[in-house]
């Protein structure tokens, strides 16, 4: 393997997760809170640290997930590799937000926002695989 692709998956999935903060922790804050009897104690006070860490590591992992289909699906472009990250969200990520959102008391607001969270995370590690790919 490539040490650029480890290093393509670390700085796309260190991005991918400022885009989470943003997405999923800053964007419609204030919502997070509409139904707070939906979080895990210790969760919504911020006290939980576990949480972050997993999610952050599932990050990575999601991400070299991304990197691999590309390199599977035969991808040698940064437009190739976008195409095989929106065709993966569409496939699992959005279908999941949306359903979760049908059926569990969350904000619209912030089914949308990890939606779109989702997607650059997506697009990121797509773009930067391609983009990888094409100069190797």
């Amino acid at each position: 393997m490539n040490w650029l692709w480890v290093a393509g998956v670390f700085g796309a999935g260190s991005l991918g997760a400022f885009t989470d903060w943003l997405f999923m922790g800053l964007l419609f804050h204030e919502s997070y809170n509409r139904y707070p009897e939906v979080w895990w104690p210790g969760v919504r006070e911020g006290k939980e640290n576990g949480p972050i860490i997993w999610s952050s590591a599932i990050g990575y992992a999601m991400t070299a997930a991304i990197f691999l289909l590309c390199g599977i699906g035969g991808v040698h472009s940064v437009r190739a590799g976008l195409l095989t990250a929106a065709l993966a969200f569409l496939a699992g990520p959005l279908a999941i937000v949306i359903i979760n959102g049908l059926f569990i008391r969350t904000d619209p607001r912030i089914v949308f926002s990890h939606a779109l969270g989702y997607f650059a995370r997506f697009a990121i590690a797509g773009a930067t695989a391609g983009y990888l790919f094409a100069t190797a």
